[in-house]
């Protein structure tokens, strides 16, 4: 078990590969490590554009104040 909702069973086991069943609630995301990697790399890849952007769009706005306010 992991905490009150997650339970963890060995499904099979065969030579060194064990298959592994786990029930969880459906708002509790459950991925293979590699696949939470990928979309851990892609969340971060989302964000630092957002940032690009609205750096972009803070530049646009100062420039337009400036402009209305000479």
């Amino acid at each position: 078990m992991i905490g009150h909702d997650i339970e963890l069973t060995i499904l099979d086991v065969q030579g060194d590969q064990v298959r592994v069943g786990i029930k969880a609630p459906r708002n509790v995301a459950v991925h293979r490590k590699e696949i939470y990697e990928e979309i851990r790399k892609e969340n971060l890849s989302a964000v630092a554009v957002k940032d690009t952007n609205l750096q972009l769009l803070n530049e646009k706005f100062k420039k337009k104040d400036d402009s209305t306010t000479s």
